[in-house]
């Protein structure tokens, strides 16, 4: 016969042991049981849509569930996002931010936004970071970054550009035309997407744009690159020379991509997409075609340390834009 004493034991282990198992049930979160909708803030086209595109592929072999790519441009992806922040927080809704919407946006137009992103979602996985190239048309006169001031000084306000107000590659632009010493007119666009075919017709002179975008064109001779604002010289793109060899040092940003989920979002579906998005980043043939779109893989560790990361960011480019004094409606 069992003593009392052992009889307690035995009991608090029992309990302790079906605890832990209705713990790890309930941490065991069947999700998704349908399809998951991945929102790109941006037209079709671009380097966050290229990104979440081979994401999406990668995702619903894992899962077993397609992941829709749900591009919805306009208002420099602010009507993305804000369609990401009032979607219920079930998992089934997922944000692909990328430096302008998700660091610079927040601070650029923090007084007419309805919604506060930094507080509203919550990061899950870093992706990737892409350079800019600084690019025209074929047809453009000047062939190198300085022919290409030269040519810009002698027509002040005549030339354009064309990106999405208050985006990373806005910026850029303007702290280059500050610095080379040229006036120009900004044609806004939705994105780097609907940007290069205007470039290539010579309807738009030249632009910052995201090397994964443009790079097919440079390499098919319909648009020619300048500088690009990788801290090295591309490897798909040898001969064209960074920012600071071409005179601009420390000028220049990288587009970085990451998922976002609405704030509410249970955690054990945060962990479980940031789990798998690090599985299909590990993928050869994910990364095979990550490399052919020219798109440098730059993963995160954990949820806790893509959302620091963050933080980082928009403290930078909340220095950057009082530090320029820009000023975005």
């Amino acid at each position: 016969m069992l003593s009392i004493r052992y009889q307690r034991v035995l009991t608090l282990a029992i309990c302790a042991t079906l605890c832990a198992a209705a713990g790890a049930a309930e941490r065991e979160v069947i999700w998704p049981t349908k399809s998951v909708r991945l929102i790109v803030p941006f037209a079709p086209g671009g380097a966050t849509d290229i990104v979440a595109r081979i994401l999406a592929q990668g995702l619903a072999e894992v899962f077993g569930q397609q992941f829709v790519v749900d591009n919805r441009s306009g208002a420099s992806g602010n009507i993305g996002v804000e369609m990401a922040v009032r979607s219920p927080p079930d998992g089934y809704t997922v944000l692909i931010n990328n430096v302008s919407t998700g660091a610079i946006n927040p601070i650029a137009f923090a007084s007419t936004l309805k919604y506060d992103s930094t507080k509203e979602l919550t990061g899950v996985a870093l992706l990737a970071s892409i350079p800019n190239l600084l690019v025209a048309g074929a047809s453009f006169p000047p062939n190198t970054i300085k022919e290409l001031i030269e040519y810009a000084k002698a027509r002040p306000g005549q030339l354009n550009y064309s990106n999405p107000v208050g985006a990373y590659s806005h910026l850029d632009m303007l702290e280059f035309m500050n610095k080379a010493g040229i006036q120009m007119v900004n044609v806004p666009s939705k994105g780097a997407g609907s940007s290069f075919t205007p470039i290539i017709a010579g309807e738009i002179h030249f632009s910052f744009l995201n090397a994964a975008t443009v790079m097919p064109q440079v390499k098919a001779g319909r648009m020619k690159a300048f500088v690009t604002t990788a801290k090295k010289r591309l490897t798909e793109l040898p001969e064209v020379p960074t920012m600071a060899e071409a005179g601009f040092p420390g000028m220049g940003s990288v587009n970085w991509n990451g998922f976002f989920m609405p704030a509410k979002t249970p955690r054990a579906i945060v962990d479980k997409l940031a789990a798998a998005t690090t599985q299909v980043l590990q993928r050869p043939a994910v990364q095979d075609a990550f490399a052919k779109a020219g798109v440098p893989l730059t993963p995160s560790t954990s949820p806790e340390e893509f959302q620091a990361f963050v933080r980082a960011e928009q403290k930078r480019w909340a220095r950057i834009i009082k530090e320029t004094n820009v000023k975005f409606e």
